[in-house]
């Protein structure tokens, strides 16, 4: 197994530590209640106010970066079916979407009166495995 292999085959499991991990800590705030929030929890809280944006954050967050490890990892273990590779790029683009959609946030709660935001550690391990991913993608096999 290649090194590229290796590092996609962590992200495999390190992607499912990082939805559940804490992304940040919300104190004061009339929407988490001063939670530590994950991407899960995000999610899950969304779904009760929000439908439509709890599927789309779950698509973008988990969904599509989830999809596109696999579709890489079957593309340097030479698996992948023909054409799926030409889809790899689009996939990228939007499993990177949802580092945004964080940054958002954290802008929006950090502006918001009495809203005090702290960055935990989910969220550095989430964006290492979204940079990690688009990087492996970047490259050729």
């Amino acid at each position: 197994m290649t090194r590229d292999a290796l590092i996609n085959a962590a992200l495999l499991l390190l992607y499912p530590v990082a939805w559940a991990a804490p992304l940040m800590e919300a104190r004061v705030m009339w929407i988490f209640g001063g939670e530590g929030v994950s991407i899960l929890s995000g999610v899950v809280k969304l779904w009760s106010s929000d439908a439509a944006l709890s599927v789309l954050v779950a698509l973008l967050a988990i969904v599509f970066p989830y999809a596109k490890v696999v579709a890489t990892q079957a593309l340097l273990m030479g698996r992948l079916p023909e054409g799926w590779g030409r889809a790899l790029p689009f996939i990228a683009r939007l499993s990177f979407a949802d580092i945004f959609l964080v940054a958002l946030y954290v802008v929006v709660a950090k502006g918001m009166t009495g809203a005090s935001v702290e960055p935990r550690w989910g969220l550095w391990l989430f964006t290492a495995c979204v940079g990690a991913s688009l990087w492996l993608s970047w490259r050729k096999p």
